[in-house]
């Protein structure tokens, strides 16, 4: 049961970055990179933080990739190498959970301050799809202040209805 279920959460992950990259794809690129209130202040911002974050939480779980230096790290000015950047690590975090069964594995690992953490990989998996679902939420909103009238639905239940 818990295969299937992140097998599913690796699905959606992909599929709705897709979704979400294509409306972003059709804002300009000042719109994209506007302050917009967000917490990583613009949907630029927020998906570059995305990224920034998968980077950090596949380096714990597989102990390789990127090593960013903060969490508002902007690690592509460029629109399309970010979305490629992006369709890549989706690419690796599928194969990473389409690969484990070991949920009960214990990773260690610090966090930003330096605290040293150890958690169980299947708590750490959720974590990380729910993390990823929050700033979702945020970018989704961020379209609609840039001008996006009705963004694509990000709605588990339409990928699991496909």
């Amino acid at each position: 049961m818990l295969k299937a279920h992140f097998d599913q959460l690796a699905a959606y992950n992909r599929w709705a970055n897709g979704r979400l990259y294509d409306d972003a794809a059709s804002l300009p690129d000042e719109a994209r990179k506007r302050p917009a209130g967000l917490f990583f202040g613009s949907v630029h911002g927020t998906l570059n933080h995305l990224l920034v974050a998968d980077y950090i939480w596949m380096r714990r779980f597989t102990g390789d990739g990127p090593q960013p230096e903060r969490l508002n790290q902007i690690l592509y000015e460029d629109f399309g190498e970010l979305r490629a950047a992006r369709e890549r690590e989706d690419e690796r975090i599928f194969a990473f959970v389409i690969g484990a069964d070991d949920y009960d594995r214990v990773i260690e690992y610090q966090n930003s301050t330096g605290k040293t953490f150890r958690q169980a990989l299947g708590p750490a998996l959720t974590h990380f799809f729910n993390h990823q679902a929050h700033h979702r939420g945020q970018v989704h909103a961020g379209f609609t202040i840039a001008g996006i009238r009705e963004p694509t639905s990000l709605d588990l239940l339409v990928l699991q209805r496909s």
